[in-house]
């Protein structure tokens, strides 16, 4: 598969979890994918680095440049762009806000309210996370203006939807999809598309962490059961895979669809896009997801639940009227 060969992704934060498996998923359709993150080499205090995702993107037949970036720093990032202006000669198809460095943040504060927190929490959650989003969009859009073409795609969750990991978490969220929303409006008129990109639960070393957290606990929380026992878990590289074949869009689907909230597992279906271990998770909005959720001793028999989307207003009002804590 090589859809996007020819084409220029750059992917923020990549040196593990969701960022890795995307620099893959656009690596297998042929893409060249410029990497972020701040290790370049694995060592006894990171769990990744930008030449271990090197090696990945290459294995998958893709071409992948590692460049060492600190999203908080802007100059550093304003340089990062003036390279691949450089040497792309003003080229870039796609940009994958995904940088997030709230991870160890959100693990620390896990079960305390939000005034029990450190105000930093917030810093922690959103300066790398969704204001390194914005102005890794403002360098983007000056090149592919330009050009009149080019995707963005801003990390989200369902986080923006539902209380998720606390107040800072959420609230970063459901920003991250505004900002794609109202890029969106102004990107419209050069031909430029601007997403927000929902994954599921994935299997990041993140979310293994707090399964096991949660498997010592003894909870009947059904988001923390979700969790401990991995039911419907996507692992990173789905999400590649999907923003690959968004990225291959013709440029009026994807003008469809800019600005807009893009479920991962809802675009797996649409394309027949199969995960790492052959499976297709299904949308957490799903009856097949939604019904186990709240009943779990019906997880064993979800293949025999139809795979029908809740609609966004009976969603919402579940998620006002759930409890949160």
């Amino acid at each position: 598969m090589t859809i996007l060969e020819g084409k220029v992704a750059l992917v923020t934060g990549a040196t593990r979890g969701l960022g890795k498996g995307i620099a893959v998923g656009l690596g297998e359709a042929g893409a060249t994918v410029y990497i972020t993150g701040r290790s370049l080499e694995t060592t006894s205090g990171n769990s990744g680095s930008l030449n271990d995702t090197k090696a990945a993107v290459e294995q998958a037949g893709g071409i992948c440049i590692p460049v060492q970036v600190d999203h908080s720093d802007d100059e550093q990032v304003r340089l990062l762009f003036e390279r691949i202006q450089d040497e792309q000669y003003g080229q870039l198809d796609l940009l994958v806000n995904n940088a997030y460095s709230g991870v160890k943040a959100l693990t620390d504060a896990n079960g305390k309210r939000f005034w029990e927190n450190e105000t930093s929490l917030w810093d922690a959650s959103n300066n790398v996370g969704l204001r390194s989003h914005y102005v890794a969009s403002v360098f983007a859009a000056q090149m592919m203006t330009k050009r009149k073409q080019g995707l963005i795609s801003t990390i989200s969750s369902w986080g923006g939807l539902s209380y998720i990991f606390g107040v800072a978490y959420g609230a970063g969220k459901a920003a991250c999809d505004r900002l794609a929303a109202d890029m969106a409006v102004e990107l419209k008129p050069h031909n430029i598309a601007s997403l927000s990109i929902w994954p599921g639960i994935v299997g990041t070393e993140h979310f293994s962490s707090l399964a096991d957290q949660f498997n010592e606990q003894d909870t009947t929380d059904p988001m923390q059961s979700i969790f401990s026992e991995r039911y419907n878990w996507e692992t990173p590289l789905l999400t590649g895979r999907v923003i690959a074949h968004l990225t291959g869009e013709s440029s009026s689907s994807i003008m469809r669809r800019t600005g807009k909230v893009q479920i991962v597992a809802e675009i797996a279906r649409q394309y027949g896009i199969l995960d790492q271990d052959g499976n297709r998770p299904v949308s957490l909005r799903s009856l097949r997801f939604v019904v186990p959720f709240g009943l779990p001793a019906l997880r064993k028999y979800s293949s025999l639940i139809p795979d029908i989307k809740v609609p966004w207003p009976l969603l919402l009002i579940g998620a006002l009227s759930s409890p949160k804590i």
